[in-house]
């Protein structure tokens, strides 16, 4: 069974995630050290300790997904779960990257670090939300995006059934209410910002010229990119693809549809939550979906990929 790693995006987050991963596998202790490292905190401890409301925070909650993604990647790694493929959601393509050879963990890491200040200082310096639309094609997407008063746009394109528009507070909050007026569902979420839109321009230019010198590797296994929809073939520019990555829509579900055509017949979602188990869930048939955050649901996906 060829499976895929799958690794979650940032509104994920939740207090004390990971905790039970880093308990149950010794492993672990090697990304906790270099986290805190190059964090500059202790990340074992602000994932148990901070609150939901902390965690909410750009410049905590992306490194602390992050760190969450990668325990439960050394956890299955551990219980021999293989893959020949990755992908990530947004902030979830990091993760992709080290789990494909593409970063060291320290390269990661420092990424992850420069990436989050970057946005949270453009968040702070713009007013901006996302909201994901539940229901509506791509053409009434738009049609709503054209008739609000200020900036908004389509950032995620989750699955035939979910689409995240993001922009202009204002605007967006104009759009929810039009969307209700056509029956609709349009949930705000818990985001700083309008990520995956041009309002994250100068967060962009900012993370490009700080990773410029960064090393980057081929990956050693089929990397699936939110910017193309499809396999990434050319890694010849990862700071321009990583930079263009902030400001750009996430084409995730066109991603799942490639990766079911090449052959993978199982999706394991690796970090806390369970958002792209049930994306693969929305967009695919006939495939095995699972995720990981915990040890409890270490055993469950373990259970359900022998089955």
């Amino acid at each position: 069974m060829k499976k895929a790693f799958l690794f979650s995006g940032q509104g994920s987050q939740y207090p004390n995630m990971g905790a039970s991963l880093a308990e149950k596998y010794p492993a672990c202790g090697k990304i906790l050290e270099c986290g805190s490292d190059i964090m500059g905190f202790d990340v074992l401890k602000k994932l148990c300790e901070s609150t939901e409301q902390e965690l909410a925070q750009t410049r905590l909650s992306q490194p602390a997904i992050f760190t969450v993604s990668l325990l439960a990647l050394t956890a299955a790694r551990e219980e021999g779960i293989d893959n020949t493929a990755v992908a990530g959601h947004s902030l979830g393509e990091y993760a992709a990257m080290y789990a494909s050879g593409m970063l060291s963990l320290e390269d990661a890491f420092t990424a992850i670090k420069l990436r989050s200040s970057a946005m949270a200082d453009a968040a702070e310096s713009s007013d901006g939300a996302m909201a994901a639309v539940i229901g509506a094609d791509d053409d009434m997407i738009n049609e709503v995006c054209g008739k609000v008063n200020g900036y908004i746009a389509p950032a995620n394109y989750n699955s035939p059934v979910q689409t995240v528009i993001a922009g202009e507070t204002k605007a967006i909050d104009e759009a929810a209410e039009i969307f209700s007026q056509m029956g609709k569902r349009c949930v705000k979420l818990a985001v700083s910002a309008a990520f995956h839109t041009k309002l994250m321009n100068a967060a962009a230019e900012k993370f490009k010229a700080q990773i410029a010198d960064m090393k980057f590797n081929a990956p050693n296994c089929d990397f699936y990119s939110n910017l193309l929809g499809g396999k990434l073939s050319d890694t010849s520019d990862m700071p321009d693809y990583l930079a263009r990555h902030i400001c750009s829509p996430v084409k995730f579900a066109s991603e799942l549809s490639e990766m079911q055509s090449a052959g993978i017949e199982a999706f394991v979602e690796l970090g806390p939550g369970h958002v792209l188990t049930g994306l693969v869930r929305k967009t695919l048939k006939g495939v095995t979906c699972v995720n990981i955050e915990s040890a409890e649901t270490m055993e469950k996906a373990l259970s359900a990929l022998k089955a």
